[in-house]
This record gives structure tokens, C-alpha cells and sequence, in this order.
């Protein structure tokens, strides 16, 4: 057998360990959402998670209308929370660790019913450490924390929406 052979065999190899070892261990990749609603009405504000909140609703065959008219469900965003707290100081009273917060609350309507649902609130929370020596690096880390949150919330969102029953 020449090196090339030997490579390609090696790479077959390992592909089909990754294989095996992803399928085995229950891994799946997300599918769509089994959403009960044919249309949805999002009103009350403009959250930073509405732009994608809206391409989320349409990928998974979801109308999103301009008016409630129509609407199987309405959806009113009522705001979003952005939280940063101190989680830790050192011996010489410096910042070591922060605590960031991301929530929306939201209540929903369906078309038959006469009352809105309660107010629920989704959150996400995330630790980081922090140091002034690498304060461009930690605000890029901040960014991208509050970025996965998001998506953290949009997904639970989307979860919290396709367990609603016409």
C-alpha cells in the first residue's frame, strides 16, 4: 500500500468512528418546529430576537400577517431585558466574574379565545470571567454571549409556541 491509500483509509476510518459515535449517542439535527398554527399575528414591541423571530415562524411554513383579522395565533412581544451583574471581585475589590441576563416576555391569543394568556417570561443566563488586561477580547466574548442567548431564547420560544394546541 503507498501513503495516499494508507490516508484515505485512515480518513474513511475516522469518518465512519464520528459517524457512529454521533448516531449512538442520540444526536440529531434540529428539524423544524410541529407548530399547530397556520398564521400568526406578532404585535406590542420590537424586540432585538423579532427579525430572526419572523425568518424562525416562515421557515417553519408559518404565516406572519399584518393584521389579527385572520390570525390563528397573536403573539405580543411586550419587552426584552438586558441584565449584567457583578458574580465576583478579587482580594483588591476588582471585577473577576459578571453574570449576564437575557429575558422577553411575551403572552399569546388564540383566534377562538377571549382572554390573552398570563404573561410568561423566557431568560437566559450566562457566566464569564473578566480581566481589564484583555478588555477588547472580554467585550467580543460579552457580545457573543449575549448573541447566544438570544438564540437560546428564540429557540425556546419557538419550543413554548409548538406546544400550543388550536
Amino acid at each position: 500500500m503507498n501513503l495516499s491509500n494508507i490516508n484515505a483509509t485512515l480518513c474513511t476510518l475516522f469518518f465512519v468512528v464520528i459517524l457512529a459515535t454521533s448516531t449512538s449517542c442520540g444526536f440529531k439535527l434540529r428539524g423544524s418546529a410541529n407548530i399547530a398554527f397556520e398564521s400568526i399575528y406578532i404585535q406590542g414591541n420590537t424586540l432585538t430576537i423579532s427579525k430572526k423571530l419572523v425568518e424562525s415562524l416562515k421557515l417553519n411554513d408559518i404565516k406572519v400577517l399584518n393584521s389579527a383579522d385572520n390570525a390563528s395565533l397573536q403573539l405580543e412581544l411586550m419587552g426584552e431585558e438586558n441584565e449584567k451583574r457583578i458574580l465576583s471581585l478579587s482580594g483588591s475589590g476588582l471585577v473577576r466574574e459578571f453574570e449576564l441576563f437575557y429575558r422577553i416576555h411575551y403572552r399569546t391569543r388564540q383566534a377562538d379565545a377571549a382572554l390573552w394568556s398570563p404573561v410568561q417570561t423566557i431568560e437566559a443566563r450566562r457566566d464569564f470571567s473578566y480581566s481589564d488586561a484583555n478588555i477588547l477580547a472580554k467585550q467580543a466574548e460579552e457580545r457573543q454571549l449575549n448573541e447566544n442567548m438570544q438564540t437560546d431564547v428564540l429557540s425556546n420560544l419557538m419550543r413554548r409556541l409548538s406546544r400550543l394546541k388550536k
